[in-house]
């Protein structure tokens, strides 16, 4: 290999120089992203040996820095200065010494923010991906058309643009026979939106979509959940992490983690029966780009959301605005300990074991990528009567992949996420209690508040509302004034039959509210 050789001088025609060779191509595998030079360099250690490890990228994009522009010079070019030195004689006598720029000299190098003709990297992925125009990105490496570095987990053969019947048969044998057989599914709709979970990655850049949030949970432990997660995370690359049960330290993690290479984020076993209900995860999945302060810096960044986002746990339930973003995954096994089934005549054994080996994730994500150029070689029809928010392409683009493939059920379970919707039900039985106890009568927050209190009567302490009024997030009865905040601001906002309206009373010196209830 011939090492490009570099004259340098004085500082100003160092920087000159070196800016001049980086822009040229000097080192291999250097891009810009957001205005600075990164390069690709191989990550060492990363093995996986279970389904709940981390499972990073083998490569990782890293902002050039002065120490680490000195290490690529050293390795890929020649960089010297000409000096005098007297010879035998006594003559003056040109050489060539090595250097290395001092340090405030390669900061300066890195200091601009425009990098003319440098390749912008876009995104680092684990997999093959499709890319806006339906061709699939395959080749390891940059890919130009997409500004893609794809950081293959597991080396494919190259995957037909138009597959034969016999390989998409084989595809859907293996994926739905085999892989996915023998999960307890507890409907036809929780394998069917498993099924587009694990194909979302691939798809993303096709559809141009927003993705919801991926909730795996089941009746009880060891139903197969963290195998599930592992489908994905394995075949993209996962993170898992604890899960942050105040929105500022979830905020901080998301941030932390949108700085590193996976293409799947995973809270892992949340405990039993926690409510996800969370207005920094509700922003997180309805943007395309997550801005936050960077951790330990005063500035704010902006980082593509290009994540799959996911948690699973047992018996959870989703509060607020997440009941509509959440796509929900349930296992059913019921029996008392599913870690004591017989796997001897399961479509693959210890699936647990089997998905960590980088040859069994090569076979799933070959038959899953055969199934979605079937599709794409089909015009990649979509699906138009379903709707999901701000998530209608995806669920349009994966309901058509999912029907193309006879694979029923997908989103019909999304009356299920609003039952566990914690913050619904709560709201729903206050409402209801409200009305049956009140009717339409027009009350004051003070006057309804006083309602709650218990009837003492008799030497008897009786609860009139049932234990159905609303209370705080810390689980305590509202004062008047936090009241009518909460009441003020489910105003308008239909619970069931039920909804709560809020006028002025006959004097207009006092916020009244009532419920108003209509039968379907």
């Amino acid at each position: 290999m011939t090492t490009t050789r570099l004259q340098v001088g004085s500082g100003p025609d160092t920087i000159r120089v070196l800016k001049t060779a980086l822009v040229d191509g000097l080192l291999p595998d250097t891009y810009v992203s957001a205005g600075s030079l990164v390069h690709m360099e191989a990550v060492s250690g990363g093995i996986t040996t279970a389904a709940d490890d981390d499972s990073p990228l083998p490569v990782t994009a890293s902002t050039l820095t002065p120490a680490s522009l000195a290490a690529a010079l050293a390795e890929h070019a020649y960089v010297y200065r000409l000096k005098t030195r007297k010879d035998a004689g006594g003559n003056p006598e040109p050489y060539e010494e090595e250097t290395t720029p001092p340090r405030d000299i390669l900061g300066s190098v890195l200091a601009g923010k425009t990098w003319p003709g440098v390749p912008p990297l876009r995104g680092i992925i684990g997999a093959p991906v499709l890319r806006r125009d339906g061709t699939l990105l395959q080749q390891p490496g940059y890919d130009p058309a997409t500004g893609l570095y794809l950081a293959a987990k597991v080396t494919l053969p190259p995957v037909p643009d138009h597959p034969t019947a016999d390989q998409v048969a084989d595809a859907r044998r293996f994926l739905l026979g085999a892989f996915l057989r023998d999960f307890p599914w507890s409907s036809a709709a929780d394998r069917a939106n498993y099924v587009a979970l694990l194909a979302t990655p691939i798809l993303r850049h096709f559809t141009r979509s927003l993705t919801p949030f991926a909730l795996i949970d089941a009746t009880m432990p060891s139903s197969g959940k963290t195998i599930l997660t592992a489908g994905p995370g394995m075949l993209y690359g996962q993170r898992i992490m604890p899960w942050a049960y105040s929105d500022e330290e979830l905020r901080k993690s998301i941030t932390a983690v949108l700085a590193e290479q996976v293409g799947v984020v995973i809270w892992d076993n949340l405990a039993e029966g926690t409510v996800i209900d969370s207005a920094v995860l509700a922003q997180l999945v309805t943007t395309g780009v997550w801005s936050d302060r960077q951790l330990g810096a005063s500035r704010n960044i902006a980082t593509v959301n290009d994540r799959l986002w996911m948690a699973t746990g047992n018996n959870l339930q989703v509060g607020g605005d997440m009941a509509s973003r959440t796509v929900r995954v349930h296992l059913d096994p019921d029996m008392p300990q599913p870690e004591l089934r017989d796997q001897s005549g399961f479509g693959i054994p210890h699936l647990d074991q089997w998905i960590t080996a980088p040859a069994n994730q090569l076979t799933v994500l070959w038959h899953l990528l055969v199934l979605v150029l079937d599709w794409t070689s089909q015009g990649a029809p979509r699906i138009t009567g379903v709707t999901m928010r701000q998530f209608t392409p995806w669920a349009q683009s994966l309901g058509g992949f999912l029907h193309h493939h006879g694979i029923d059920g997908f989103l019909t379970n999304a009356s299920e996420v609003r039952g566990i919707d914690e913050d619904e039900t709560r709201w729903r039985a206050f409402l209801t209690c409200w009305h049956d106890r009140h009717g339409g009568r027009p009350m004051t927050a003070a006057e309804l508040r006083r309602d709650a209190e218990p009837d003492t009567a008799a030497g008897e302490t009786i609860d009139n509302w049932d234990g159905q009024f609303i209370t705080t997030s810390s689980g305590r009865l509202p004062n008047p004034l936090q009241l009518g905040r909460l009441l003020t601001g489910q105003a308008g906002r239909w619970r069931g039959h039920h909804v709560i309206r809020a006028g002025r009373s006959d004097r207009g010196d006092r916020a009244v509210f009532w419920v108003e209830h209509h039968q379907p």
